[in-house]
């Protein structure tokens, strides 16, 4: 049990300054934090009479009978209950923002698809109207598969506040400063490190420096986890001591707010009379977190062969099926190369997943031109692919040195369902239309000699 005691600091506007924030370590443990003294009950859950004229409210992020280890639940104390955060609803249309399932008549999704950085709108874009969709996977009506987006952010949300509904977001900035204030403290995330929002948590999102872009995982399914490490031990990979959960914080604002909920892909609206971020103190295991990716230490191999790239996993969230995920979080980061006589890249293949990868900054190994930075792919599942010419030419005849790959981040969502592209996707969003046509160079070389044509000139 992390338990910390934090007053409400003042920057503008009643918020913490950027240095004042504080966060708790530790992934799935049961945190206790209180933004004032006694504000948080000891040793029950629901006293007759709260401290402060608080309301006790349970959150639930699992069902109630889920096994302990599984179990996830926050109990929050909070100036109104949320029962007063919401009103009449009325429908709402964020067109961008697609749930699946999407499956568009007149959009291929077979095929292997690469595209340029989506281009900053000169329109002010908040966190909901710039979210773009890419693809989508499963049913978010039976809460199954994920869906993955580009968000594009100008403009801080003003006395605006989110939740949803449907799923946990995970996010991977890529360009600028984002301040999610929510119900349960405030995280600040900048590119090298990622977000998850729980399903169900009330926030607004604020732009610190921007134009803000990135990347965001929407799971419909079970919550990530961190992977099983087997044979690899207590360490390495994705340390819990480094996720940070935030402290209490909260604001007790009288002002008229919207609130947008997803539900079932659909969005809707309430209007209230106050902030929605009224939780002065709570305890429990359901909460958002942040994670700075530098922290991630990967393993590979030291002798020979390129290791499925499932070692390089960050989180994952898992099916029905064992060992096959709903999701998959997978990290390639800076590491060194050290393999004897092996193709040093990832090889070619076919996968029964389907994957989306995105580059956060710097090279990408298996493609060395035309995957940039703010870039996406999808190869989807059963799809051959694999490294370009260039890549495949300079590996294979590579003097096989200790090398640092480099100054390079990029990262895969990676799911047990195809994924399907939206319209925005197929006709909007900057695809490079010539992606296939990176493999168009790559020769026979055999000839029906053990050595192939290698050696001619």
């Amino acid at each position: 049990m992390n338990k910390v005691d934090h007053k409400q600091v003042s920057g503008k506007g009643g918020k913490p300054l950027a240095n004042e924030l504080q966060y708790m370590p530790g992934f799935g443990n049961d945190f206790e934090t209180e933004a004032l003294p006694g504000a948080l009950p000891q040793g029950m859950n629901s006293p007759q009479k709260c401290a402060y004229g608080l309301y006790g409210e349970q959150l639930s992020g699992t069902a109630f009978t889920a096994p302990s280890h599984q179990n996830e639940r926050t109990w929050c104390y909070r100036i109104r209950p949320s029962v007063k955060h919401t009103s009449r609803f009325q429908k709402i249309d964020l067109p961008y923002w697609k749930s699946a399932p999407n499956v568009c008549d007149d959009v291929i999704s077979l095929g292997q698809y690469r595209w340029d950085p989506v281009p900053h709108a000169d329109a002010d874009l908040t966190w909901l109207t710039g979210m773009r969709t890419m693809t989508t996977a499963g049913d978010v009506n039976t809460q199954v598969g994920m869906a993955t987006h580009v968000y594009l952010a100008t403009q801080s949300m003003e006395d605006e506040y989110f939740f949803s509904a449907d799923s946990e977001l995970l996010v991977v900035p890529q360009e600028g400063i984002l301040r999610f204030c929510t119900e349960l403290g405030i995280i600040e995330l900048e590119p090298k490190e990622i977000a998850i929002l729980p399903r169900g948590l009330v926030y607004r999102v604020e732009v610190v420096e921007g134009p803000a872009r990135g990347f965001v995982c929407e799971n419909y399914g079970q919550k990530f986890e961190l992977p099983g490490r087997g044979p690899i031990g207590a360490n390495c990979m994705a340390n819990r001591r480094d996720f940070k959960t935030p402290v209490a914080w909260y604001e007790d604002r009288e002002t008229l707010s919207k609130v947008t909920v997803k539900w079932c892909g659909q969005f809707h609206e309430t209007r209230i009379g106050h902030s929605p971020l009224d939780v002065v103190a709570w305890h429990g295991n359901y909460a958002p977190v942040k994670y700075d990716l530098r922290t991630y230490c990967p393993v590979g191999a030291v002798l020979f062969d390129h290791p499925d790239p499932s070692i390089f996993t960050v989180l994952t969230a898992p099916s029905g099926v064992p060992g096959t995920a709903n999701i998959d979080f997978v990290l390639f980061r800076e590491r060194w190369m050290v393999a004897e006589n092996t193709f040093r890249p990832p090889w070619y293949h076919k996968n029964i997943m389907s994957e989306l990868m995105g580059n956060i900054y710097g090279q990408y190994d298996a493609k060395p031109q035309g995957f940039v930075p703010g870039g996406m792919s999808l190869h989807n599942m059963m799809l051959p692919h694999g490294p370009d010419n260039e890549a495949f030419e300079g590996a294979s005849n590579a003097d096989l040195k200790a090398e640092k790959l480099d100054n390079t981040m990029s990262f895969m969502f990676e799911t047990r369902f195809p994924q399907h592209l939206t319209e925005y996707a197929a006709k909007e969003a900057p695809l490079q239309d010539d992606y296939i046509d990176c493999w168009d160079s790559l020769e026979k070389k055999f000839d029906g000699t053990p050595e192939g044509t290698w050696d001619r000139k």
